[in-house]
């Protein structure tokens, strides 16, 4: 009996530390993990008559490991064909207005977390709000950044689950028509990609952005319920963004979920799409 009381105990004691350790996980994803700011300035040459992309990879909340380096390698491989002068950085030094200024856009390789400080954070806002461009990818859409302003501009849509009952899942990525055609130049009107889908509270649309893809999300299991969460079990039904953009102020942002790996950075559309947001902000 005494032995049956120590087995139950223990047991016990093991559900109450995972759970425990899943909910101070939980409350990290949403509030951060501890964070250092890189403050120095970088010496950066920006070659004349080059335009210049930032991309920036630094990430304290989950890292999308392999998909950041795949997409360092694309986006490598379209500043060579393009003739565009990449700067490839996770050192939030270069976010300082003087700097910022001299990029055409600035891409978010799937950053997660609190990335910046609030003077830096202010230098990206001011960035953007004078005609600056900006490029999220996949986690860069998530809840974990800690900015208001971020989410409600940069992203335009509050972030809410991605699936877990069935994590990744193939789904018809379908082409919306655009006012600007140049960015769905060489688009197929629909392609299969397997991927975490995001679930976002609100549809873009509501808040003025143009939809470049969609998913239907009554087509996929959307569920993100797990052990205690239990309302996590919704999708955003037929019309579900998946890549859109918007203007903020005098500058834009692109935004699109797909990317979770690096198996995305092997399909044409995604980075078709990639290069024709990249070169509509470096012709803006």
């Amino acid at each position: 009996m005494k032995a049956l009381k120590i087995v139950l105990w223990s047991v016990l004691a093991i559900i109450v530390l995972a759970v425990g350790g899943m909910a101070l996980f939980a409350y990290k994803v949403t509030h951060g993990f501890p964070v250092s700011y890189e403050t120095e300035v970088p010496v950066i040459s920006f070659p004349a008559g080059q335009p210049a992309v930032l991309l920036f990879s630094k990430t304290t909340g989950f890292r999308h490991g392999e998909s950041i380096e795949a997409g360092k390698v694309a986006f490598s491989a379209m500043a060579k064909k393009n003739n565009w002068f990449l700067y490839s950085t996770e050192d939030g030094g270069v976010f300082n207005t003087a700097q910022l200024a001299k990029f055409d856009v600035v891409i978010f390789n799937n950053c997660t977390g609190r990335l910046l400080n609030d003077e830096q954070q202010e230098a990206l806002e001011v960035y953007v709000k004078q005609g600056g461009n900006w490029l999220g990818i996949h986690g860069a859409g998530d809840n974990s950044h800690q900015w208001a302003w971020y989410a409600q501009n940069l992203v335009g849509a509050g972030f809410s689950h991605h699936p877990i009952e069935k994590h990744l899942q193939e789904a018809a990525v379908t082409l919306n028509p655009l006012p600007d055609s140049a960015l769905i130049q060489g688009l197929p009107k629909t392609w299969p990609q397997t991927d975490e889908w995001y679930v976002f509270f609100d549809n873009p649309r509501t808040h003025g952005a143009h939809v470049i893809w969609s998913i239907d999300s009554e087509k996929i299991n959307p569920s993100g319920n797990i052990l205690f969460v239990k309302d996590k079990n919704f999708g955003m039904g037929k019309d579900h963004p998946v890549a859109w953009y918007r203007t903020v102020d005098k500058g834009l942002a692109f935004y699109t979920s797909i990317g979770h790996d690096a198996s995305a950075w092997k399909q044409a559309p995604f980075i078709s799409l990639l290069e024709n947001e990249v070169k509509r902000a470096v012709k803006k």
